[in-house]
């Protein structure tokens, strides 16, 4: 009876480790794992308030088919969602006010492999950055800006990164 319970214990033991996700500091303004890459990028504006801080996320459809991302104050642990969980096909363009990281530095890329993970906000790897990474490029021309984008995202796959569709 002893070993029945003691198995069933380690079975629920193994079940909960394997419902946490997976965890990655992206601390570089590229970053590629096996099925994700992405890059990030500023475009100016006139202003600040017009000013965009874009991420160019390529996700592998057959992995990580759905994508959230949530914005978070470290210090009262109030959350905005900044992308409600959406599938996603092919790059994905995040365009964010580079003021909003004054108040929600910490910024989360939450990826699914269904969308029941999805809707139960269980993601398979968290991907966050606390502010916009410093080596960020900036760019006035949103030409130059999709160009630098997609070359980082090819460079960091290349480095070892993984090779998302």
């Amino acid at each position: 009876m002893k070993a029945r319970v003691l198995l069933v214990a380690l079975c629920c033991a193994a079940a909960a480790v394997a419902q946490v996700p997976r965890e990655v500091h992206g601390s570089h303004d590229a970053y590629a794992a096996p099925g994700v890459a992405l890059a990030w990028g500023v475009l100016r504006g006139a202003d600040e308030a017009t000013t965009a801080v874009v991420v160019r996320i390529v996700a592998d459809p057959g992995r990580y088919p759905w994508l959230a991302v949530t914005a978070i104050d470290p210090f009262s642990k109030q959350e905005r969602q900044v992308q409600r969980p959406a599938q996603q096909a092919g790059a994905f363009d995040l365009r964010i006010p580079r003021a909003q990281f004054a108040d929600y530095p910490r910024t989360e890329l939450r990826l699914f492999d269904s969308a029941a993970h999805a809707q139960a906000n269980a993601p398979q790897l968290v991907i966050y950055y606390l502010g916009v990474p410093d080596t960020t490029p900036e760019f006035v021309d949103a030409a130059k800006l999709d160009a630098s984008l997609s070359e980082r995202i090819a460079r960091a796959r290349a480095a070892g990164g993984g090779n998302p569709r």
